[in-house]
């Protein structure tokens, strides 16, 4: 008996492997393949799908975006990382044909084709549309904070940036006077040159921030910063804070599946809930659809907007201390009766509707009673010492007294929230690594959002229907020309 022996590495072989033998039928690469191959990406917008008659030949759009994909889909988003992968990784081997493009050519393809990557996710949302495995009935939207390429002393609010330019002011007054000690002193001419090193290096972060919070201003921004101009400081769950942006995310129920994301320098959710549910429900095709949602999207005029377009929301509303005084009655004591178009009080009375006015941009109805100047209730209910406790209702008011009662009778629907939308944003950020970004600015951190939703469906898709199903959804819907030429050029790279 001997141990189990490697192969002799000097040894030749008669009739070479062949780079096809060592990938599976159902393997992951030739979905990857198969689909990309199956992409018009000249009508999609990405570079060089025509050839120029002059130049150097680049690589096909093809090959760099089938080296992005699968990069995502297994934490590879670095394009030094995705280059050294292509030299040793046998399944880019075999995907890629041996090509090896440099760092710089991987990292110009996803700077240069931010829209057109972003295309390619809503193409396989799409795909999985038509393979039928979106359930369309109801979808959790839910945002979580992804780091950006900003470090946290380099983000500034309105009054710390002003601080920040205060203290430059004194330690370049500083500076400028130890220049002048040194000039009366007759110092060498060394120390004086290091002196002018610092104060010129003192005025460039001076004149950065100057510049920062002049575009602050300008813009209306709470906030800046000088790496990510875009990024902004916000709460996060493990750290307290941090510079990040804000990505949503909607989930179909069935299949826990992202139909539709955007990512936003916004630090809260609370304008989110109606861009999001019309992007789901456009992505659907659905007259009609159910929304969950946490506390943070209570927004009451994006909840009616949501109802009006077929929206049936599950949106709890956030608690908020009114300012209530203790010992007075809060506005939950006085019961609005709809038949009569009043409130009931506490002490029977019955506040009628007196006058329509605007409050917080909302067109609001107004009610009053006469009997609070003879109430003895009058010390518990209102400290004015004129006039009346005075109620306010919303015009739309009876809509949000609607979602209330729908998601009191149904709380089962809050804990399927909790399932369906936090499920993705763990995947992408402990299992795929996706935590962070690795671009700067708005546009572009959208477009790794958007790869990184891509791999996640991807991923899904794979364990739900397989490599060979998706291979025969995307055959099915490949006109027979484009698959000729797809195979064809495969062909041609593979034998050489």
């Amino acid at each position: 008996m001997d141990y189990i022996r490697p192969a002799n590495r000097s040894q030749a072989t008669l009739f070479p492997e062949v780079l096809d033998d060592y990938i599976d039928a159902e393997h992951t690469v030739r979905f990857i393949d198969a689909y990309i191959e199956s992409l018009n990406l000249y009508e999609l917008g990405f570079t060089h799908t025509q050839l120029a008659s002059t130049g150097r030949p680049p690589y096909r759009a093809e090959d760099l975006l089938k080296l992005y994909v699968y990069g995502y889909l297994h934490g590879l988003r670095s394009s030094r990382v995705l280059e050294r992968e292509t030299r040793r990784n046998l399944e880019l081997m075999w995907l890629l044909g041996k090509l090896q493009p440099d760092f710089k050519t991987i990292a110009n393809f996803r700077k240069d084709n931010t829209k057109p990557l972003q295309a390619v996710c809503v193409e396989f949302i799409l795909l999985c549309k038509r393979m039928g495995v979106f359930g369309g009935q109801l979808i959790a939207i839910d945002g979580s904070k992804f780091e950006a390429v900003n470090h946290s002393s380099r983000s500034y609010s309105r009054k710390s940036i002003e601080q920040a330019i205060s203290e430059l002011n004194e330690q370049l007054a500083e500076w400028l006077g130890q220049m002048d000690r040194a000039d009366e002193e007759e110092l060498a001419m060394q120390a004086e040159d290091s002196m002018g090193e610092k104060i010129k290096a003192l005025q460039a972060q001076k004149s950065e921030l100057e510049a920062l919070r002049d575009r602050m201003h300008d813009e209306e921004l709470p906030g800046g910063s000088l790496t990510d101009p875009d990024s902004r400081t916000m709460r996060t769950g493990h750290k307290g804070r941090d510079v990040c942006y804000n990505v949503q995310i909607a989930v179909d129920s069935k299949h826990k599946l992202i139909v539709a994301h955007h990512v936003t320098s916004e630090h809260t959710d609370l304008h989110q809930l109606l861009p999001m549910t019309r992007q789901a429900k456009k992505v659907l095709g659905v007259d009609s659809i159910e929304v969950v949602a946490d506390k943070g999207y209570y927004n009451e005029q994006q909840i009616v907007a949501c109802e009006r377009m077929g929206a049936s929301c599950y949106v709890p509303a956030a608690k908020v201390n009114g300012g209530q005084a203790p010992g007075m009655y809060p506005k939950s004591a006085f019961v609005y009766d709809s038949a009569r178009d009043s409130f009931l009080c506490p002490a029977g009375q019955y506040l009628r509707y007196n006058f329509t006015a605007t409050k917080h941009g909302k067109q609001t109805r107004f009610y009053e009673t006469s009997a609070c100047q003879r109430c003895h209730l009058r010390p518990h209910c209102t400290r004015a010492k004129r006039g009346n406790r005075r109620m306010h209702r919303w015009k739309y008011s009876q809509v949000i007294d609607a979602v209330k009662a729908r998601l009191k009778a149904h709380p089962e629907k809050m804990a399927l929230r909790a399932q369906l939308a936090e499920h993705p944003f763990g995947t992408l950020k402990r299992t795929m690594g996706h935590g962070y970004f690795l671009s700067k600015g708005l546009e572009h951190v959208s477009t790794e959002m958007s790869l990184s939703v891509l791999t996640y469906n991807l991923k899904r898709m794979l364990t739900i229907v397989g490599s060979k199903g998706l291979i025969e959804a995307v055959m099915m819907a490949t006109p027979i020309q484009q698959k000729i030429q797809g195979y064809l050029s495969q062909r041609s790279i593979l034998t050489g």
